[in-house]
């Protein structure tokens, strides 16, 4: 064969060699592209519906920790006015014993110092989500303070605003436009961080590259919705329990408050001078006091109650660390467990306390 006809045989294999590479590249490329896009939607479509539960978590959240900080600045109030009425003159002259135990008078208490010292530090500060903390970390502050003697109004200015912004939400994580219910608190940084990366997560299309990368994006977006839909399961049970306490608080508060007018009325009298008015309330003060105490203790259960597990250590304390922040169990996905048995418990106690109280006023 001549060799000018080798040649042109060779440079045709080649040219064939090289029209089948390109066009193996092009497949390639359109395989990579059709993978990432689909991977793309999956996860935009994955993100919006946890943005959405996300956003519903956090306005209940934030619902809830208003409540119950009303509820506790109440409370201070109600200690207040209790006092007031007991030192006046009018009082003095009465034969009216109390029977209230001082348990109940130190969880009512311990709740109102944590409740005005939350707001006179956080929540006067201006912070993000300062409520929805509360409703987050209220209860475990509450339980640190019965359990370590040192009640939060024990921290002040920069300390209790560190500690407790430091515990309710990681900073960071929560001021990424995830509010308190996608903070570190609730999800964990070992959710959240992954899933506020992805949509930054970059594949190069170039040569036999691109369908190896569109692969590896593929897999890191299935990794990120599986944990999406534990991060979703696990809001929407915060956001049911939150949504129960929530209801047992509003219930309760509602006939505390017919109590707590009736005192308010009471001591008005009684410092204005009418007598004949105030001896006539006087006489049922005790029924709203001893009521108004009982019914804010089965109150203040409610609110210090945590929504997650705290840490223990052998001896049944609340491991606090050295910055004065309690800390929370984890499972093994970094998010904070729930006190799925705790929360069940203590409403359930509180609902029976309550229809007890109610039906003995009754009789």
């Amino acid at each position: 064969m001549p060799i000018p006809f080798i040649i042109g045989a060779a440079v045709a294999a080649a040219a064939g060699f090289g029209a089948k590479k390109a066009y193996d590249g092009y497949q390639d490329k359109s395989e990579a592209e059709r993978i990432a896009a689909n991977a793309e939607q999956s996860y935009k479509q994955a993100k919006a519906d946890l943005d959405s539960v996300n956003d519903e978590v956090s306005k209940r959240l934030e619902s809830l920790g208003e409540l119950q900080l009303e509820i506790g600045s109440k409370f201070d109030n109600f200690d207040k006015l209790i006092k007031e009425i007991l030192e006046s003159n009018d009082f003095q002259h009465t034969n009216i014993h109390f029977n209230i135990p001082k348990h109940k008078l130190d969880k009512i208490r311990e709740v109102a110092f944590t409740a005005t010292d939350y707001l006179k530090t956080v929540v006067a500060g201006g912070a993000s989500g300062a409520a929805a903390g509360f409703a987050v970390y209220g209860g475990v502050m509450t339980l640190a303070a019965a359990s370590t003697g040192t009640p939060i109004a024990a921290l002040s200015g920069a300390a209790a605003y560190n500690a407790t912004m430091a515990a309710i939400g990681g900073g960071s994580l929560a001021t990424g436009g995830w509010g308190m219910a996608g903070g570190a608190m609730v999800l964990g940084a070992a959710v959240v961080a992954p899933i506020l990366a992805i949509a930054g997560w970059a594949y190069a299309f170039h040569g036999a590259k691109a369908l190896e990368n569109a692969h590896k994006y593929q897999a890191e977006v299935a990794s990120i919705l599986l944990k999406m839909s534990k991060a979703n399961a696990h809001l929407l049970k915060v956001d049911e329990y939150a949504t129960r306490m929530e209801t047992s608080l509003l219930k309760m508060d509602e006939v505390f408050q017919l109590y707590f007018d009736k005192l308010v009325e009471l001591n008005a009298y009684i410092k204005v001078g009418n007598k004949d008015a105030a001896k006539n309330l006087i006489g049922a003060a005790q029924f709203y006091i001893e009521n108004g105490i009982a019914l804010a203790a089965i109150m203040a259960s409610i609110i210090s109650q945590p929504l997650f597990k705290v840490k223990k250590d052998t001896e049944g304390k609340v491991v606090v660390s050295t910055d004065g922040v309690v800390e929370i169990e984890k499972d093994s996905d970094g998010m904070q467990i729930l006190d799925r048995e705790g929360i069940e418990h203590n409403l359930q106690q509180s609902d029976q306390d309550f229809n007890t109280l109610m039906a003995k006023n009754n009789n």
